[in-house]
């Protein structure tokens, strides 16, 4: 299952590209100023908890919306308005101080969430059209490795962004105060925003038809279904409602996970460590780039483990070197043991992305994308306010701790569920081997 190394990329491919690169690089310094501007602004944990669990509430919702319409109406007219509102978001934040207004505002454009270390953008209401529109441009063979190199593109953007999170304190050494520091970045997500826009519009959409019977019971029987169960639940088959079951309970507990870290994470770096942005700034830019190793390796660690496998293991030392890291006494030592767990976090997501595209039929991927994710953008809706209310009123490391159980309990799930269920790719690299082993037997 080796790509080549260039032939899979093309004009659509890029513009996605480019637009993923400008979402990771606004989420990176957001996810960083966020939550240090509201507690400047006097808000404390609960606060926090409450903005965060209200913007990943409205995401899940908007995520399984715009996982049907766009199934239905196109994939490309809804990435581009989510990219505006993002714009649109930014724009208040840099506006406004009331605690109502940011609240609405970051439920709006998902502000402060995906853009965390190793995020690469790979989380908000935008998910299920950009994961299907990239999975049209890629050919199963290539799929884990444009995944990977879609999540590489992030890292990159990332980076940058991690380091545009120094800004205010830049600004402020010249004078500038530092509230005022962190609008000016405000500001700037507007054109960001046009500009993930504008990255979209020359992208070419195929249109959608729906898949044929014979199409989808022949791929239900593949995955062990009863060909005589024809029903159909909100337009979606069998085969993708068995499938999306298992998926939405795995990502159910990975996603509460995801929200109790996500921005208060930089809270507790700061509370535990004392850091400001400037050092957990640094830290980021540092995880980003070796992020990159986990994308680099994805598609030849997958091709030679499984992918089931990739993402069960990954998950499974994530949860350990997060647990390990609460008990650091010192910044560097947690910061390195967080730049080990977001390197295994990073292997699994494009492979999880591509395995979900490869078991799901072409014209149900965005509201199985959706549908998905769904329970994870849930989970990160009570996530946040959970975390911040252990901050607050139990231990500080407690959402941690917390985090790390739900994530090694993800982990068996997954490959639990999907041991047996291999994506097309893997499936051909078998049926290949057996021919060749039949052929040799034959000659032997």
């Amino acid at each position: 299952m080796v790509a080549r190394p260039i032939g899979w990329i093309d004009h659509d491919l890029v513009c996605l590209f480019v637009g993923r690169l400008l979402r990771s690089f606004s989420q990176a310094y957001l996810v960083i100023i966020v939550p240090l501007y509201l507690a400047r602004l006097g808000y404390d944990a609960i606060h926090l908890g409450v903005l965060f669990s209200i913007a990943a509430a409205a995401g899940a919702i908007l995520a399984a919306a715009i996982g049907f319409l766009s199934d239905r109406i196109g994939r490309k007219p809804l990435l581009i308005t989510i990219s505006l509102m993002t714009g649109a978001a930014g724009g208040i934040f840099a506006t406004s101080t009331g605690f109502a207004v940011l609240t609405a505002a970051a439920a709006l454009g998902t502000i402060g969430r995906g853009g965390g270390a190793a995020g690469g953008g790979g989380y908000g209401p935008f998910y299920p059209a950009e994961q299907a529109l990239i999975a049209e441009h890629a050919k199963d063979a290539d799929r884990t490795t444009v995944f990977a190199a879609l999540s590489l593109v992030g890292l990159v953007g990332g980076t940058i962004g991690s380091l545009v999170a120094w800004l205010p304190d830049l600004l402020r050494q010249h004078g500038l105060p530092l509230l005022q520091g962190y609008r000016v970045l405000f500001a700037f997500t507007v054109l960001v925003g046009l500009g993930m826009a504008a990255a979209v519009l020359p992208v070419r959409e195929a249109g959608l038809n729906r898949a044929s019977d014979h199409q989808i019971l022949s791929m239900y029987t593949k995955h062990g279904g009863a060909r005589s169960d024809r029903r159909w639940r909100l337009g979606l088959s069998p085969v993708a409602w068995n499938l999306i079951c298992r998926f939405m309970l795995t990502n159910a507990t990975n996603g509460l996970a995801g929200g109790m870290l996500g921005p208060l994470l930089v809270y507790w770096f700061h509370r535990r460590y004392g850091v400001e942005a400037t050092q957990i700034g640094q830290l980021y830019f540092a995880i980003n780039l070796l992020a990159a190793i986990a994308d680099v390796t994805a598609s030849g660690i997958t091709a030679r483990i499984g992918t089931v496998r990739t993402v069960a293991i990954s998950r499974a030392l994530a949860a350990l070197l997060l647990g390990a890291m609460v008990l650091m006494p010192m910044f560097w030592m947690a910061g390195l043991l967080y730049a080990l767990r977001m390197i295994a976090v990073s292997l699994s997501v494009p492979v999880r992305q591509s395995y979900l595209m490869g078991v799901i039929s072409e014209t149900e991927r965005s509201r199985a994308a959706g549908l998905a994710s769904f329970p994870s953008q849930l989970g990160g809706s009570f996530g946040p306010y959970l975390g911040g209310y252990m901050m607050q009123h139990i231990e500080l490391g407690l959402p941690l701790e917390a985090a790390a159980l739900l994530q090694a309990i993800s982990a068996v799930l997954f490959y639990f569920f999907f041991q047996s269920i291999r994506p097309p790719e893997e499936t051909a690299t078998i049926s290949i081997q057996a021919r060749s082993f039949d052929a040799s037997s034959a000659h032997g």
